[in-house]
């Protein structure tokens, strides 16, 4: 990741844009995940045609497989202080956080990932079943708000694609 950004960062920022200024970086894609995975090919990490990138700096739906610890850890590597920023997501099912230990191991997270650096981490909390039954009954879940990249929406005015890539990302059930 790191040799990722490096290469990112050198290939784009400073250069000049038509507007006589010069391009800075941030990771911070809002929604443009969705559409620039739309026309991006199948990639060697098993990813098909058509389907979303991940969001801002936040692993590959389904990647994230050692817990939210190891994403932080991970997205701390790379110098968020040369970005205009950067976005991590993650989602939690509602029983991780029913209780005070819950909310406590929260706030421990995001303690420490800004500890390490980290810039911009927001959360669901929500399950996938949750999200499919809003699909099936928008009417009944007007009120259902979701983090999308770096803003909320209701999950029932998101496009089917915007869903679906909610859908997918990883459910965390443990710290």
């Amino acid at each position: 990741m790191q040799m990722v950004f490096e290469a990112y960062y050198h290939a784009v920022n400073n250069r000049p844009n038509t507007r006589g200024g010069v391009h800075r970086i941030n990771l911070l894609p809002t929604t443009c995940h969705v559409y620039f995975g739309s026309v991006i090919g199948a990639l060697p990490d098993g990813r098909k045609a058509g389907i979303p990138l991940s969001e801002g700096i936040s692993p590959v739906q389904g990647a994230d497989r050692d817990g939210p610890t190891a994403v932080i850890r991970s997205a701390a590597k790379i110098d968020h202080i040369r970005t205009g920023g950067t976005l991590l997501n993650q989602k939690f099912l509602p029983q991780v956080l029913a209780d005070d230990t819950g909310i406590t191991k929260l706030a421990q997270l995001v303690r420490t990932y800004f500890r390490m650096d980290g810039h911009h981490i927001q959360f669901n909390v929500v399950d996938s079943e949750t999200l499919k039954q809003a699909k099936q009954y928008p009417d009944d879940y007007r009120d259902l708000i979701v983090r999308v990249a770096g803003y909320s929406d209701y999950y029932v005015d998101l496009t089917e694609d915007l869903q679906n890539e909610i859908i997918r990302r990883t459910e965390h059930e443990a710290f």
